[in-house]
């Protein structure tokens, strides 16, 4: 319990102190945008942080097996990762830079397309998610990514990323 308080407080200096080394990018969102009903807004910089620093915990714990940053583009990238990179060494987990994102029917393309995502992960998981993008190209490649191989795909990537099996169905519903 004292580590997840520790967590939390650590959070939330992060996000309302901005306490990064780099100076952090132009907001994706203008300020009003960004604002939450009680006036108060959290810049997409800190935000993202934040989201990997929780990850991060998630997924040294044992929690997720894998997690994904938000998928952005690579100008961003490059000044988020470095910072990423502290993050991911304070939990003990790696980072992986992926500029090719498994894309499965869990996720629309479009949320990807031209943009770059980090996997947060503890071995051997890297290994196992380019297992599964292996066989989604093979299927491509023989022209059998359809119906169920298609689906199980995108199973094996869910179960990989901790989601029950109710949500990977609610997912990949037509």
């Amino acid at each position: 319990m004292h580590r997840v308080s520790t967590f939390v407080i650590a959070m939330a200096a992060l996000v309302f102190a901005g306490g990064c080394a780099a100076p952090p990018p132009e907001p994706a969102v203008t300020e009003s945008e960004a604002d939450s009903p009680d006036g108060t807004s959290i810049d997409p910089w800190s935000y993202d942080l934040g989201v990997i620093g929780a990850f991060s915990e998630v997924v040294e714990l044992g929690v997720k097996r894998l997690a994904l940053s938000a998928a952005v583009d690579p100008e961003y990238m490059a000044r988020l990762r470095p910072e990423a990179e502290q993050i991911a060494e304070r939990h003990n987990v790696l980072l992986y830079h992926e500029t090719d994102f498994l894309v499965t029917d869990l996720f629309p393309e479009a949320l990807t397309e031209g943009k770059e995502v980090l996997l947060i992960y503890r071995d051997p998981v890297k290994a196992e998610y380019d297992a599964i993008k292996a066989d989604r190209d093979a299927l491509i490649a023989d022209g059998r990514y359809a119906d169920e191989p298609r689906a199980d795909i995108a199973r094996r990537f869910g179960r990989l990323l901790s989601y029950s099996d109710e949500e990977i169905e609610r997912l990949i519903a037509p």
